[in-house]
């Protein structure tokens, strides 16, 4: 599941111990483990290995450019942003594109990088990524397309700039799934994408266009979902709707299936890679050998995000303050919604537990109440924004704590950082990525000088 593990008492990212990582840079601190991020891209690669899918990161769940290189240099792709992804691998997603970048899009102003080595550049070169360093000329692979309207400015835009692009409709293939009335995405009133029947339109509508090349099909039925059952459903009728293009006249070349896998937040969680490709790649496959037998392109592409990020990343945050009241504790930590907002916004379960116990306390698996020989204190945790719903757990179970202690909060790799704010003027965190025996910072904590520098002087 990931590289964090409690030796002798001590909790480890890899081959360092958090505490250093707390008394160099301070709380909190979002940890990110590269071995983890490692495992996971692996073993979703090897899973879908027979469709031999363009795998493109969700950047939005963890946007760190310093952990999106590690993944370009493995050879995905990901959303439109400056992390040296050769722009044959960027796919832009989004509901609210503005013309200003649909237009950086057209001109793939995205460079590859002069930080890689060349060992990485061989590795891309490997993958089929382009290893030069000068801006590419065309434009990205790929839009998401979500509305009409959206559609039509990507086509007048492509036609003032003089190029050709792809476009992939984003179906809502009626399926519901998701951990989360708000991550639920592709039911038939959610503000996404379009009914198949309007893809149809626009397939017919754009057939001819001679700078939109509307050639695609898209889907992403929700977040954090923990079985491959919907999956299944919505490829079906994702592939239903492909043969009514091409019965159209608009065959698809390019199917885009999205993301949305599930991540461990409590231990066995997420049934893993091979569980979705076990039900996903019998459907498609068949497709895309009858597709090259015919000579005829048809590129696959996954849009993993948490699956990848979730387990690779912790939140370490002190205890502020022990406070009873009404027979009731709480835990007041340096960390709250303005840094990790998912349980106020979903209610989401993260575990969390003092970096440093005993070993009647060295918990066996993350759950809301872990199976230890040691006494446990039911607790709210809590953080310093004047809300009542600043809150990182409610009622959990947890080894006695004292202010200064450090507390780890786990599976906190994806929409923690991205979602972070400075609300109460509270400054953004820092984030810290592992390798093996060595930390770097990676973003340095954000100070009140930041802050005031962003406020004009009057």
């Amino acid at each position: 599941m990931d590289h964090f593990a409690y030796r002798n008492g001590r909790l480890a990212c890899e081959g360092v111990d958090v505490e250093s990582i707390a008394h160099a840079v301070g709380t909190p601190t979002y940890v990110y483990s590269a071995a983890t991020l490692t495992l996971h891209v692996k073993r979703l690669a090897e899973a879908f290995a027979p469709i031999e899918p363009l795998m493109c990161f969700a950047v939005k769940c963890c946007p760190n450019v310093h952990v999106l290189r590690p993944l370009v240099d493995m050879g995905l792709g990901m959303d439109v942003l400056a992390a040296g992804c050769d722009p044959s691998k960027i796919v832009f997603a989004g509901v609210g594109k503005t013309e200003a970048e649909i237009r950086a899009a057209l001109a793939a102003h995205i460079a590859t990088p002069a930080h890689l080595t060349p060992d990485a550049r061989a590795a891309r070169a490997l993958s089929g990524a382009d290893a030069s360093t000068a801006d590419s000329p065309r434009p990205i692979a790929c839009f998401n397309v979500e509305s009409e309207g959206e559609l039509e400015a990507i086509a007048r835009i492509a036609r003032q700039m003089g190029v050709r692009c792809r476009a992939a409709l984003r179906v809502n293939p009626g399926v519901k799934a998701g951990g989360h009335a708000y991550i639920t995405t592709a039911d038939t009133h959610s503000k996404f994408g379009v009914s198949p029947e309007h893809a149809l339109e626009l397939f017919k509508r754009f057939a001819h266009d001679a700078h939109v090349q509307v050639d695609g099909l898209h889907m992403h039925i929700g977040s954090s979902i923990l079985t491959p059952e919907p999956y299944a459903e919505a490829v079906r009728r994702l592939l239903a709707l492909a043969d009514q293009a091409s019965a159209a006249g608009a065959p698809i070349r390019w199917l885009d299936i999205g993301g949305g896998f599930g991540a461990d937040y409590h231990t066995g969680d997420a049934p893993g890679a091979e569980a979705f490709a076990r039900v996903i790649v019998p459907l498609i496959k068949p497709r895309l050998d009858t597709a090259r037998a015919r000579g005829e392109e048809l590129r696959i592409v996954i849009e993993p995000g948490r699956t990848i990020a979730a387990n690779a990343g912790l939140l370490l945050t002190r205890v502020q303050y022990i406070k009873h009241a009404a027979g009731k504790k709480y835990i007041v930590t340096d960390a709250g919604m303005q840094t990790l907002l998912r349980p106020s916004l979903y209610q989401a379960f993260h575990f969390m537990w003092p970096t440093r116990v005993g070993p009647q306390h060295e918990p066996p698996t993350r759950t809301e109440r872990p199976t230890v020989d040691g006494v446990l204190e039911a607790a709210d945790v809590v953080g310093p924004v004047c809300e009542s719903g600043d809150f990182l757990a409610k009622d959990r179970a947890l080894p006695p704590v004292a202010p200064g202690d450090l507390i780890a909060i786990f599976a906190a790799g994806a929409y923690g950082m991205s979602m972070a704010s400075r609300y109460n003027s509270h400054c953004l965190p820092a984030e810290v990525l592992v390798r093996g025996e060595s930390m770097t910072t990676i973003r340095r904590r954000e100070t009140i000088d930041d802050q005031l520098a962003h406020e004009l002087t009057v």
